[in-house]
C-alpha cells in the first residue's frame, strides 16, 4: 500500500522520485544524471485533498442518494462484474448525472473540486476542454459512483463518462496506482482527427513518443514495428508475449528520451498518483522490463508519425489509439497478479 500522500515534497525529493523512475534499468545512473535538471512540477498547496473531498461528499448524501451510488467494496453486477474495477471508453457507472438535480449545487461543487484535485491544475483547462467538445462540459455526461466507506480502511470513488474513468482511493488499495485502471481520450471537434490531430490535448503524447521512434536506428524499427494494433479495450496484465522492441535493447540516449515520454504521460494527474505510477514501475524492475511497439496498420496520413502504440510490461500497460481519435487505456500495479475487469 502506498502511504505517502503529501503533495508539499521539497523540491529535491521529486528529483530523486524521477531518479527512481529508471532504477532498476542498467543505465540508471547516466540517465539519472540527464534527467536531474527536469524535475517533475509539484501540485499546489492544499489542505483539502481528492479524499478528503469524497468523505465530505458522502457524509453530504442522503440515504435515498447512497441507495443508489454508493456500493459495498465487492460490489459486483451480472454483465460489468466487480463493479468498481471496469474501465470503458464510453459509460455511466450509475444513472445520474453529476450537473442532474439528483444533487445539490453544493454536491456539484464538490464532485468538481475532486476531479480537479486529481487533475494536475496545468491540466485544468485542458482537461476541460476535452470535457466539452466530447460531453458539452463538466458534469453534463459524467456519473459517480463511491465503493466502501469514505475515511475507512478501503474506499474508492469513481468518475466516468465518453473518454472518462477516473479514480481516487486515497492509497487504500494495494498494489494499484491510479485508484486502478482508467481511461482518457478527446475527440477534438470530430470523430475522424486529421493525422496532426488539430486541437486534441493529448496528442502531444504521442508526438513525446514517436521522438523516440526517430531515434531508434533501422533493425530497432523493425523491432518495434507491429503490424496489427490489438483490442484497446485488451490492457489486463499477462506474463509474456509482449510486443515491439524490448526497452532493454535500447541505448542510453533513447532511454533518457522514453524516460521523458514516461513523465509526459503521467503529467496530467496529481503529484501522489505520478509517485505511484514510478514506484510501482520500480517495483516490476524498471523501464528494461517495458516493451515499446508502433502499430503500422492505422497510419493517419501514412506520415509514418504513428497514431497506435504501446508500453507494456508484467504489470504496466498504457495503450495510446490514436486513430481516429485519442483513446488512452492505462492499467499500473506492483505486481501482475492484481485482476482487471473491462
Amino acid at each position: 500500500m502506498y502511504t505517502n500522500s503529501s503533495n508539499d515534497k521539497p523540491q529535491h525529493a521529486l528529483q530523486w522520485d524521477r531518479r527512481r523512475f529508471i532504477h532498476a534499468t542498467s543505465t540508471a545512473a547516466a540517465i539519472a544524471g540527464t534527467l536531474g535538471s527536469q524535475p517533475l512540477l509539484a501540485l499546489q498547496e492544499t489542505t483539502k485533498t481528492p479524499e478528503t473531498l469524497v468523505k465530505l461528499l458522502y457524509e453530504s448524501l442522503t440515504p435515498r442518494q447512497k441507495e443508489v451510488v454508493c456500493f459495498d467494496w465487492q460490489h459486483t453486477t451480472k454483465d460489468q462484474g466487480l463493479l468498481r474495477t471496469r474501465v470503458a471508453n464510453n459509460w455511466k457507472i450509475t444513472k445520474p448525472t453529476i450537473l442532474s438535480d439528483f444533487y445539490t449545487r453544493d454536491q456539484q461543487a464538490l464532485v468538481r473540486d475532486i476531479f480537479r484535485g486529481i487533475i494536475h491544475p496545468d491540466w485544468h483547462d485542458r482537461f476541460d476542454k476535452q470535457l466539452k467538445d466530447d460531453m458539452g462540459g463538466f458534469g453534463v455526461g459524467q456519473s459517480l459512483a463511491i465503493f466502501g466507506t469514505p475515511g475507512s480502511q478501503q474506499f474508492e470513488f469513481v468518475l466516468t463518462g465518453r473518454h472518462t474513468t477516473l479514480r481516487c482511493d486515497g492509497n487504500t488499495q494495494e498494489h494499484v496506482a491510479l485508484g486502478g485502471p482508467i481511461f482518457y481520450g478527446h475527440a477534438a471537434g470530430t470523430d475522424d482527427e486529421s493525422a496532426t490531430h488539430p486541437g486534441n490535448v493529448f496528442w502531444e503524447q504521442a508526438v513525446a513518443a514517436n521522438k523516440v521512434y526517430q531515434m531508434l536506428d533501422g533493425r530497432q524499427r523493425k523491432l518495434a514495428e507491429v503490424a496489427e494494433t490489438p483490442d484497446e479495450e485488451a490492457v489486463a496484465f499477462r506474463a509474456s508475449g509482449y510486443s515491439g522492441i524490448p526497452v532493454s535493447e535500447l541505448s542510453q540516449d533513447q532511454k533518457s528520451e522514453l524516460v521523458r515520454t514516461l513523465n509526459k504521460l503521467i503529467e496530467p494527474f496529481r503529484t501522489t498518483d505520478r509517485d505511484e505510477v514510478q514506484q510501482c514501475l520500480v517495483k516490476q524492475g524498471g523501464i528494461d522490463r517495458l516493451h515499446l511497439a508502433f502499430y503500422t496498420d492505422e497510419d493517419i496520413g501514412d506520415d509514418k508519425v504513428w497514431d497506435n502504440w504501446r508500453l507494456e510490461g508484467p504489470s504496466f500497460v498504457w495503450h495510446f489509439r490514436g486513430a481516429p481519435h485519442v483513446h488512452v487505456w492505462v492499467n499500473i500495479a506492483d505486481d501482475p497478479s492484481v485482476p482487471l475487469n473491462a
